[in-house]
């Protein structure tokens, strides 16, 4: 069996699938590593390395060609048609795929024949956690967050005792307490400023607090707040609007607001408005982590920085790839573990990947086979000719 890394191609995307250092991983298994020339540069990870560590260097149309299974971060049949990558029906492709966020693109995939499973519906139980790529990645937007926050703020984080008096710690306020949200009071605590967060789940109050923030109480009811998975539930429009109603005093005293809410397979909620924005002080910082999914802010443009009445409002919408090196390091072992996973005890026997749906993890991965899509949550989307 052979496994396929190509550089990425989506719009300033810089991670890499695999890096160097963990080639043996499939090596040792029996597994067959083609590597397109230059994949992991942007993240700084040379040919010579690949290399170094067993993997073979090549063109894009020969790891197209000839990969029986390819491992990639964004695995959109678009970005592949434009570079002339098509996908053989006896392939099996592994990567970030936007199902729930742009499920008309699943059927694009289903198109090719091939095998698809989606990182992003890795299921959060406790076998897979060592796969769970979107938690590594919220991981890294978290960190990069705050430092982004940081450097734009005209103030320091910490609080300071100088002979030229007293400096008192910035303000922080985290929106929405996932992974992301954790990361980032972890990093602004330990950079040495005052913490609050707040969401709409009650059961994450000792978490924030575990940390060494406070966890900021809203007279909102909150029930069925949180799903199986541990993912935040939509809230109808009634409630993000008293929210927004309370939320503004608490907004309007931070020196930084860091926004990470996100429902998966649906917009980001609006919970910061222009009426917020213009409440904080002149060189305040809003970080909107979830720009991507459209942005909690209601002034936050993808990949822009906008100031308005003084505020500065950054909106990453790759974050993970603002620190490719580890976004890159996390993201290949998760996705070689689901590899290694799909092909069992035995590994790799043949050139194809076994399918046994009835394991929980291969059941709710799997987008497509033969065709079709086959993932229920997604069977709504018209298989395209």
């Amino acid at each position: 069996m052979k496994v396929g890394i190509a550089r990425e191609t989506a719009p300033g995307e810089t991670r890499v699938a695999v890096i160097p250092a963990l080639v043996p991983l499939l090596t040792k298994a029996g597994l067959e590593v083609l590597v397109e020339e230059g994949a992991g540069a942007a993240a700084g990870f040379t040919d010579d390395a690949y290399r170094a560590q067993g993997a073979s260097l090549t063109s894009r149309a020969e790891v197209f060609r000839n990969a029986d299974v390819l491992l990639q971060v964004r695995s959109t049949h678009r970005e592949h048609r434009e570079h002339g990558d098509p996908m053989r029906s006896e392939q099996t492709v592994i990567g970030f795929a936007d199902p729930l966020g742009a499920p008309e693109g699943v059927a694009r995939l289903a198109s090719s024949g091939a095998t698809f499973f989606s990182m992003e519906l890795m299921p959060r139980i406790t076998r897979a956690q060592s796969m769970d790529a979107l938690s590594s990645m919220a991981t890294i937007a978290g960190y990069k967050g705050v430092l982004l926050a940081a450097s734009a703020l005209p103030r320091m984080f910490p609080m300071l005792m100088t002979a030229a008096g007293t400096i008192s710690p910035a303000r922080v306020f985290i929106m929405g307490v996932g992974v992301a949200g954790l990361q980032a009071i972890s990093v602004a605590r330990r950079l040495g400023a005052k913490v609050e967060a707040y969401d709409v789940r009650p059961a994450v109050k000792e978490q924030v607090q575990s940390l060494g923030a406070k966890f900021v109480e809203l007279p909102l009811e909150t029930q069925d707040a949180e799903d199986k998975g541990g993912y935040a539930r939509a809230q109808d429009e009634n409630f993000y609007r008293r929210q927004r109603e309370m939320m503004l005093k608490v907004v309007a005293a931070s020196d930084v607001v860091i926004t990470t809410a996100l429902i998966p397979g649906k917009p980001a909620p609006r919970l910061v408005t222009r009426e917020m924005v213009e409440a904080m002080a002149p060189g305040s910082v809003v970080v909107d982590l979830a720009a991507e999914r459209g942005g909690n802010c209601e002034l936050t443009r993808p990949d822009e920085i906008v100031v308005h009445h003084g505020v500065t409002i950054i909106g990453p919408s790759n974050p993970p790839a603002l620190v490719p090196y580890h976004a890159s390091q996390m993201y290949s072992k998760n996705i070689i573990t689901f590899l290694l996973h799909l092909l069992g005890k035995d590994g790799a026997q043949g050139a194809s990947v076994p399918i046994d749906t009835t394991d929980e993890i291969t059941r709710e991965t799997l987008l497509a086979t033969g065709g079709n899509v086959v993932h229920p949550r997604l069977l709504h989307v018209v298989t395209a000719d």
